[in-house]
């Protein structure tokens, strides 16, 4: 090679080289600016299920545990601080099982074991976390570099028909009640309990169960009820609500999401909704015969997951469900995927109403952001698609804030 030839390489070598380290500077640049910003707002989380794993014996929340490794979790205290999480909302969830007396006392007792193991958390770790009540006690606890743990309860099947124990579970840390499960319970319709959710709504009970929680100032969450329920909730509150964790109906087709009309009436009732991580809500997957009839097979050996009671018989079967899904794997959705339903809220009623509801432990995680370590890269995406400090600050805390303060200044 020629001398003239040898110095045109190298020429063009060193531009290529300097437009990849121009490139790699940029993409430092924003990586920081996101830290940076991730650190600054208040991020809140509104759906987690860990409460159910803190339940097991070998399970500790004060311990760093690998994602991939038994026993298996999204989140503990220490990854936590890792992923930069200042508040969570822990789910008291509970299976729907039979609306008897019966039914509601194994319900009751199974609330209770869930509350004990968040509020141990507390005792155990009082350094690290304690419980909230209020939004100013999230600021607060971010300023003390503790994390703020909220308690919801994930299907008002437990209350049965004793309005009473609205407000002991308020007293036992309750801030929002989500009014149903999968299936109907004697306060309204699931979403998912039939093929047409306009079917059932409200029940007289549950518009007392929304009137009371309206009194004490625990935000009602219309995630998982029907779209006859969501509209009768929004005819009666007298406060705004939440969607915990759900996504969009128009982006995925899906009975647990919110149609455009629904998404328009939450921003005129001043709501939020939550964007949940949930793969099968976000974006459609192709269909797996072999996957399903696998699926369908499970669920009539064992019968509906949460009405299991037995933890072992638990662990067993939620083993089997990971066999499955390892045999035959479903295309999951990705982060941008899932940031795209945020962009569709915005678009369609605007940043006010926006927020994050992992369903982390739940089912929640998507390509990209499949524990809680994972979360900056939604601040950092957010920032690629032009969004403000001020909108990342409205979506990772302030909308569900505003919303928490205007309930309770209607308790008042």
């Amino acid at each position: 090679m020629n001398r003239k030839k040898t110095m045109v390489l190298l020429g063009v070598c060193l531009i290529v080289g300097a437009l990849f380290s121009c490139k790699a500077e940029k993409e430092r640049q924003l990586t920081q600016k996101a830290q940076e910003i991730h650190e600054r707002v208040l991020t809140v989380d509104t759906h987690c299920d860990t409460p159910l794993i803190m339940t097991r014996e070998d399970w500790d929340m004060g311990v760093r545990h690998e994602p991939d490794v038994e026993p298996r979790g999204k989140m503990d205290l220490p990854r936590m601080k890792e992923g930069g999480l200042d508040a969570e909302f822990f789910a008291v969830f509970i299976g729907q099982g039979e609306c008897t007396p019966e039914g509601y006392q194994k319900a009751r007792e199974k609330a209770d074991e869930l509350f004990e193991a968040v509020h141990k958390m507390f005792e155990q770790y009082p350094d690290m976390v304690e419980l909230a009540r209020t939004p100013d006690d999230a600021y607060r606890l971010e300023k003390e570099g503790k994390i703020a743990a909220f308690i919801g309860m994930e299907n008002g099947y437990p209350i049965g028909k004793d309005l009473s124990l609205v407000e002991e579970y308020y007293d036992r840390g309750m801030r929002y009640l989500t009014l149903c499960h999968s299936s109907d319970n004697q306060i309204c319709g699931s979403s998912t309990d039939k093929e047409n959710p306009e079917k059932d709504g409200l029940s007289e009970f549950g518009k007392k169960v929304v009137a009371e929680c309206n009194r004490l100032g625990i935000m009602v969450d219309v995630s998982h009820i029907s779209d006859k329920s969501f509209f009768e909730v929004m005819e009666l509150t007298k406060a705004p609500v939440i969607a915990s964790h759900s996504s969009v109906r128009a982006l995925c087709d899906h009975n647990r999401n919110l149609s455009d009309e629904m998404l328009q009436a939450l921003a005129e009732n001043g709501g939020t909704i939550q964007i949940c991580f949930v793969s099968s809500f976000v974006k459609k997957s192709p269909p797996n015969p072999e996957r399903e009839k696998a699926l369908a097979s499970l669920r009539e050996k064992y019968g509906p997951y949460g009405e299991i009671q037995d933890e072992e018989l638990k662990e067993k079967v939620r083993n089997e469900y990971r066999a499955i899904y390892e045999k035959y794997p479903r295309a999951r959705a990705t982060l941008d995927d899932l940031v795209d339903h945020i962009d569709y809220v915005v678009d369609k009623i605007g940043v006010d109403h926006v927020g994050i509801g992992t369903d982390f432990d739940g089912g929640g995680g998507v390509k990209g952001c499949d524990d809680v370590t994972e979360i900056p890269y939604i601040t950092q995406e957010l920032i690629n698609r032009g969004y403000s400090e001020k909108d990342i600050q409205k979506i990772w805390g302030g909308n569900l804030m505003r919303v928490f303060k205007k309930v309770i200044e209607a308790a008042e």
